[in-house]
């Protein structure tokens, strides 16, 4: 007879780490490298880019592939990769508008070239793995979308068939052929794509692209938060605590953290997501859930879970719920949250009942910066001289370095199918002052619970925001 529930997750999470794996230094082969200096005194550089996750790391590696005699430094407030980019999934996804439904819903014109761009976006991102050597674990498994409700199922269906339209091969799954993947009781059916998406280890791709910065003749400066922007002779100037670098152009990617940066408060909102990992699966706990194929799996709910498998078969276990702290308030005490991982716990046995005994090692949270497209925007300031993105919404770990390149071509002038993009182009809808916004989000939220308990009908608050091209999600 099975164990009641509340004693699984009680016991289960006895010991856990209040700390991100990928981060964590006790684990072997997570040894931080050591920090590059802050910034100091008065400098110049051709290019300087604000924030040392994934876009801006990845701006400037395609800056200096694209002229190598640039002078680029990169400047980031705390570590490369210490944020989003080294705690998140490690879904690489090729979508670069946070799954094919999303950007067919806004961009139906063009839905077929994002599609594609984002495709070969993802192709580049395994090059330049191969290329720079950069140990980051990266494998191209695919993701397996599952349903465990018919609904969900009916809409993976249809989303299939559009793919399938464009000349894609997502396979539509029935539950015995899911259980064949990846084995759980809960499985209805489901979808798979197994060349849209890659898993990696988030932490090792973030410091190999810093690595081969470095080895290009980046000049990466951490620990210098950026407190100021000037417009002056030669470009902007960009202040931090003890140093301040001119700069002819600027990239800003710093993700959930605006700083000066004011405009970008109006349309990003920072919202914690959190994780569970497990210990390292037995074979026998492993085999009693396939998963031969380690692919990256992710359910079909409006509040949904992502999970995978870790190089040594450890279980990421995260998502569902968002939390939203009135004003956007960020702090470090909000990164544990015990009411969440006793959450997502029972949903893992839910999900897994032949795991039971299996502990969690590691929890944690973090904010991701989402807006109310769901996806990426971009922008330019200070007459042309600065480019920015920001809104990844938790889709960011491949999009970043699409991203990247919209920011470089912007504020190198060049006219390409980025740039002309419909997606690039716009903008979000911004999202209200407080307290509106925290009211308005807190609402969108139980809607959308709502709406998983009722076969996916939106009620009329969220079919009043689909209108208005708004939403909210994780």
């Amino acid at each position: 007879m099975r164990r009641p529930l509340a004693s699984l997750v009680e016991e289960s999470l006895a010991g856990v780490r209040p700390r991100t794996f990928w981060l964590d230094p006790s684990v072997p082969g997570h040894e931080e490298p050591e920090a590059a200096p802050p910034l100091g005194g008065e400098s110049t550089a051709d290019l300087a880019i604000v924030g040392g996750g994934y876009a801006g790391l990845w701006t400037a590696l395609l800056a200096k592939e694209r002229d190598p005699g640039r002078d680029v430094v990169l400047i980031e407030a705390r570590t490369c990769g210490w944020a989003a980019s080294g705690r998140n999934g490690g879904f690489c996804a090729a979508s670069l508008t946070h799954g094919f439904g999303n950007g067919a819903e806004r961009w139906p014109e063009e839905v077929a070239d994002l599609e594609r761009m984002g495709r070969e976006n993802l192709d580049g991102i395994e090059e330049a793995v191969r290329r720079y050597g950069i140990d980051a674990e990266f494998e191209r498994t695919g993701e397996l979308a599952v349903a465990t409700e018919y609904w969900q199922l009916e809409e993976l269906e249809r989303e299939a068939a559009e793919l399938a339209e464009l000349g894609y091969a997502p396979e539509v799954l029935t539950a015995s052929q899911v259980r064949a993947e990846v084995d759980s009781p809960t499985y209805v059916g489901g979808t798979i794509d197994r060349s849209a998406c890659a898993m990696v280890h988030p932490a090792k791709l973030a410091r190999g692209l810093r690595e081969a910065c470095l080895r290009l003749g980046v000049r990466i400066r951490e620990h210098s938060p950026v407190r100021g922007i000037e417009p002056v002779r030669g470009g902007l100037r960009l202040a931090s605590d003890g140093g301040a670098v001119t700069a002819r152009r600027t990239a800003w990617a710093t993700g959930a953290f605006p700083g000066p940066l004011r405009r970008l408060k109006h349309f990003v909102a920072p919202v914690y997501d959190y994780a569970l990992m497990t210990e390292p699966l037995t074979a026998e706990q492993k085999a009693a859930v396939g998963w031969k194929g380690r692919q990256g799996v992710g359910d079909s709910a409006n509040l949904f879970h992502y999970y995978r498998l870790t190089a040594d078969d450890r279980i990421l276990w995260g998502g569902y719920d968002v939390v939203y702290r009135y004003g956007g308030r960020i702090r470090p005490e909000h990164d544990q949250r015990p009411e969440t991982f006793r959450r997502l716990a029972e949903h893992f046995f839910t999900t897994f009942p032949q795991l039971e005994g299996v502990r969690f090692g590691h929890s944690w949270g973090g904010v991701i910066d989402t807006c109310s497209r769901f996806c990426a925007f971009f922008g330019s300031a200070y007459q042309g001289r600065m480019a920015y993105t920001a809104g990844y919404t938790g889709l960011g770990v491949g999009a970043t370095r699409f991203g990247a390149q919209v920011m470089l071509d912007r504020l190198e002038g060049a006219d390409t199918e980025r740039t002309r993009s419909a997606m690039v182009r716009e903008r979000p809808i911004p999202f209200p002052p407080e307290p509106a916004r925290y009211a308005g989000i807190a609402l969108t939220l139980r809607a959308t619970a709502a709406a998983d308990r009722d076969r996916g009908r939106r009620n009329l608050w969220l079919r009043t925001l689909d209108r208005l091209g708004m939403g909210f999600n994780s």
